[in-house]
């Protein structure tokens, strides 16, 4: 039946998807993979497998707090510090002047901090430019909001600064610490920068769609547009990177790293999205989360560090937050709860709950779960939609506030577990 239910997705109009990929687990153990549909679309088409990595959209902020929470039991970070100490500025939203922010509100959204339309900067301006007055990208204040720190909106921009953080301390690349201490850790080629994976992991790399065009028009029967790394099998030159912004995708270039100094503004790297991982990688993930933060032997984060990434810091009441249709109903650091019996629920016909995150950028829609306090989880990707995933009703789940996409999905892995 899950066969059936997957393969019905792949398609090139309304809400089936180019490609996708699930692997699940149940009680430790895999019990079932299936790949899909086609990673590049073109004269030279490429299949969706296991090996494909895609740029992975908001996943990437679990790994951004796994490497935070490796400093907090180090010592190098305080979660309820003043971000301003770790900082070369003092950061406060101008509107509520004597709230100070802390690295949890940044992680849990509660910072009082916004998007705007940009929150990736080239990466020889600070990040400070976001916060001044005068600043260029301070977009008349569109960063800080005037509801104080018990309100949630989900801002991008709270994990760029966290990439920053963790340069400061460290004082190494955002993109390089990560690799060195959470992804070879996980048995994983993973990276935020598709310019530096080797000739054979970078040939692994498949294109996000949408159906799309450079003016912003939809046209579902028309073609699909590569929206992410569309390389067109030309691997960029060493340490550049392709700076990307989707409510402005008219500021959107290539840049040279061989300047950046770390700790300045580590939004060009995309914490907040910018992982570009593998099924397999994400299932080696997934297996850590589920075994109390071990993996292969090797203690990635303590039993302390998950459980303070659990616990939430912010838990919608009606009025304390924007729930997002419904799809977002709490939120720890860099996870959710998602309520089987709530407007968050993504099995129609059973009470299932479930911890993780999903992501939705450019047309990439992804997730990570699995049952609190059980070893049975999920992950996927599906690397294309062509419909607006915002405008079009189509797109809107039918018993939930998640999208169709994912409701279809994880309705159908859910019923095969």
């Amino acid at each position: 039946m899950i066969d059936f239910e997957l393969e019905k997705m792949i398609g090139d109009t309304g809400i089936k998807v180019p490609g996708l990929g699930v692997i699940i687990y149940k009680d430790g153990a895999e019990i079932y993979s299936k790949f899909l549909g086609r990673r590049v679309i073109g004269e030279i088409e490429k299949p969706v497998t296991r090996d494909t990595r895609f740029r992975a959209a908001s996943i990437s902020k679990m790994f951004t707090i796994f490497t935070m929470m490796q400093l907090v039991e180090q010592g190098k970070i305080n979660l309820d510090e003043d971000v301003s100490e770790y900082l070369n500025f003092k950061l406060r939203n101008p509107n509520l002047p004597e709230e100070k922010i802390t690295v949890r509100m940044l992680a849990s959204h509660t910072s009082t901090l916004r998007d705007g339309k940009i929150y990736s900067i080239p990466p020889e301006i600070s990040i400070e430019e976001f916060f001044k007055p005068d600043g260029k990208f301070f977009e008349g204040g569109a960063h800080f909001a005037t509801e104080d720190k018990n309100f949630f909106c989900y801002s991008n921009l709270n994990y760029g600064i966290l990439g920053t953080i963790i340069e400061k301390v460290t004082g190494k690349r955002f993109d390089i610490y990560q690799r060195e201490n959470i992804l070879s850790q996980l048995e994983t080629a993973a990276n935020y920068v598709p310019a530096n994976f080797s000739a054979t992991e970078f040939e692994k790399l498949g294109t996000i769609y949408q159906k799309k065009n450079s003016a912003g028009g939809w046209n579902e029967n028309g073609e699909w547009y590569g929206k992410a790394d569309d390389f067109k099998n030309v691997q960029p030159m060493k340490d550049t990177i392709f700076l990307q912004n989707p409510y402005e995708e008219n500021f959107q270039q290539s840049y040279s790293l061989k300047n950046y100094r770390a700790g300045t503004n580590a939004t060009i790297f995309s914490p907040q999205g910018g992982l570009r991982i593998s099924f397999s990688e994400m299932a080696n993930t997934l297996e850590m989360l589920m075994n109390g933060g071990n993996f292969h032997g090797k203690k990635i984060l303590s039993e302390k560090s998950l459980a303070e990434m659990f616990q939430l810091n912010w838990i919608y009441n009606g009025k304390n937050g924007n729930n997002y249709g419904g799809a977002i109903l709490n939120y720890g650091l860099g996870v959710y709860f998602i309520d089987g019996k709530s407007t968050s629920r993504v099995c129609k016909n059973h009470v299932i709950n479930l911890i993780g995150h999903t992501g939705a950028a450019f047309g990439m829609l992804s997730g990570i779960f699995f049952i609190p306090n059980t070893k049975t989880g999920f992950i996927y990707m599906m690397n294309g939609t062509a419909i607006s995933e915002d405008d079009d009703s189509r797109s809107q789940g039918n018993f939930s506030g998640n999208y169709i996409w994912e409701e279809n999905l994880m309705d159908a892995i859910l019923n095969f577990i």
